[in-house]
């Protein structure tokens, strides 16, 4: 049993995702990339499951103390919470995923690539004044580049790998 990313119902034969775990709040991503792809996925007798609440804190907890969090979506803190709380390998191409399953102990596996073998932390880097900090707890999710203004200067601050 695994634990799969939407990389994985995208990519991988709908034979190779039997029985694999997913979030339920896939179910709209997938059908937005791929509407056929979607309505294929429905035949692979997946295990669609909504992560416990106390799940999801702790993945929002372990994503905070890299620092991944600002940069990883709710679906994806979902199938992170998942992993976590049932200890079961993760199936991603995402690497801060693959960060954030290291950390909390979690096997990780790739679906197309085999990358981002190493642990890192990301701090916050102020890009007037280079002043760093980790990032917070707080952090607002974003998939744009900035995540606070600097308390110093008030320049952007970007997520760096520390």
């Amino acid at each position: 049993m695994r634990v799969l990313d939407t990389a994985a119902l995208l990519h991988w034969p709908v034979e190779r995702c039997r029985g694999g775990i997913v979030a339920v709040s896939q179910q709209e991503e997938l059908l937005r990339v791929d509407e056929q792809r979607s309505m294929l996925m429905e035949t692979a007798s997946l295990d669609w499951q909504v992560p416990l609440a106390s799940a999801l804190e702790r993945a929002k907890q372990i994503a905070s103390e890299t620092g991944d969090l600002p940069r990883l979506s709710p679906v994806d803190l979902d199938i992170l919470a998942l992993a976590i709380d049932l200890n079961l390998p993760l199936i991603t191409d995402d690497y801060r995923m693959k960060n954030v399953a290291r950390k909390a102990g979690i096997p990780v596996e790739g679906v197309l690539t085999k990358g981002g073998k190493k642990q890192w932390k990301w701090i916050l880097r102020c890009i007037g004044c280079r002043a760093e900090e980790d990032v917070p707890a707080d952090a607002k999710q974003s998939k744009k580049d900035d995540v606070q203004l600097c308390d110093r200067c008030g320049s952007p601050m970007k997520l760096k790998r520390g």
